[in-house]
């Protein structure tokens, strides 16, 4: 087992920050091939359940739900005891939850549902305390790269998922296919016992006082909720593309993932253009808003496309799928920035909470949304919350590099 560096400067000529990068990366992919990629077994679990899109959206916000009730809790754990002891076992306790979906012969909707918010709840240890790691192990001007580069993990993780679970759930069943994220979150687990260990620390001074909370103004407020605004556009396009291609245009189960699932890899070249972006310009929140109108107009085009140009609804989901994704990493990135070292952990908790909040409801409300109106309708109501976005994120008050 590697050790932590024993001083600041040590870490920064270190090469290790980057295979602790790549690790870091490997076990958010894994647990978002699960939370994110259920998905991708909508078309099969309607097929074989004879659900409705609402009641399906049920099985997708399960994982999410989880997420959300112990974000915040896993960054308080992090900050207290480190980061490398949090992701080593929440991903393992993951892949047991996981894994028991994957094998229990044909269990009940409330043990299937109760499953999947475990595996979400266990796999919110490397949501909150992965970014913390890349942050600290980071200079000022590499994190915005860094942060990119972690933030690829999800599209990544959905990539993974897209390539795979379709086709496997076609062969196995929709529930026995989740067998391949758990094995990757096991995996995981070992790789960040053994090789990731946590950032430099200074040593705290007896009797320094405790930092002061970073919530006493509106800043980290605003930066919360545009970004989980942003959540809107980009499950949306994540939740219904599969679907959407399937139902309204005919596409095979497999074409429909498969194309989703490139779509997900351009968008995580997007979120390091994004972070190399902010690096150069000196801010995060300025790109963030910048998206923040182009993923209205994304939707709106698509509302658009949907009524009178099915190849322009096409092309706006594989425009939305990058553009969609590419302000996360500005978000966590800010947010880590603004809230200091003493309160990442609970800051990108409760950052990653609010998102999930959203994206828990997202999937229920635009499904029956859609299953009423029409996709057109959804998709235009949804455009407003990144235009909400646009106003409340607080470009002139985010502080400055020294």
């Amino acid at each position: 087992m590697t050790t932590p560096p024993a001083t600041a400067k040590d870490q920064v000529r270190s090469r290790r920050r980057w295979v602790v990068l790549a690790i870091g990366v490997l076990a958010q992919s894994s647990a978002c091939s699960f939370v994110f990629g259920l998905p991708f077994l909508v078309p099969t679990l309607r097929d074989t359940l004879d659900l409705s899109l609402a009641a399906a959206g049920l099985y997708v916000a399960g994982p999410t739900v989880g997420l959300l009730l112990t974000l915040i809790l896993w960054g308080a754990a992090a900050d207290r005891w480190g980061e490398r002891r949090i992701m080593a076992s929440g991903l393992a306790l993951q892949a047991v939850a996981v894994g028991l979906v994957a094998f229990l012969p044909h269990p009940g909707t409330a043990l299937l549902v109760a499953l999947l918010a475990a595996g979400g709840a266990a796999g919110a240890s490397v949501f909150a305390a992965s970014g913390r790691m890349v942050m600290g192990w980071f200079p000022r001007d590499e994190r915005g790269l860094a942060m990119g580069i972690r933030q690829t993990a999800q599209p990544l993780g959905v990539g993974i998922a897209g390539l795979t679970l379709p086709s496997l759930a076609a062969s196995v069943g929709a529930f026995p296919s989740l067998v391949l994220p758990a094995g990757l979150c096991l995996l995981s687990s070992v790789l960040v016992a053994v090789f990731a260990p946590d950032p430099y620390r200074p040593p705290r001074v007896e009797g320094e006082a405790k930092a002061r909370s970073p919530y006493g103004a509106p800043l980290l407020f605003r930066v919360h909720s545009a970004s989980a605004l942003l959540v809107v556009p980009q499950f949306a396009i994540a939740a219904f593309s599969t679907e959407y291609l399937v139902r309204e245009h005919g596409w095979g189960v497999a074409a429909a993932g498969a194309f989703v699932a490139v779509l997900q890899i351009a968008g995580a070249a997007g979120r390091i253009g994004s972070g190399v972006w902010s690096d150069r310009v000196g801010s995060r929140l300025r790109p963030m808003r910048q998206l923040a109108v182009g993923a209205t107009l994304v939707l709106l085009t698509f509302a658009l496309g949907d009524l009178v140009a099915p190849w322009l609804a096409i092309t706006s989901l594989a425009v939305g799928a990058v553009v969609s994704v590419a302000d996360n990493g500005l978000a966590f990135t800010a947010v880590a920035e603004i809230a200091g070292s003493a309160w990442a952990g609970k800051a990108l908790g409760i950052q990653n909470t609010g998102q999930n909040i959203v994206s828990s409801v997202a999937p229920v409300a635009l499904g029956a949304l859609i299953g009423g109106y029409g996709y057109a309708v959804g998709f235009a109501v949804a455009a407003i919350a990144p235009a909400l976005a646009i106003g409340i994120t607080p470009v002139r008050d985010e502080p400055r590099a020294e």
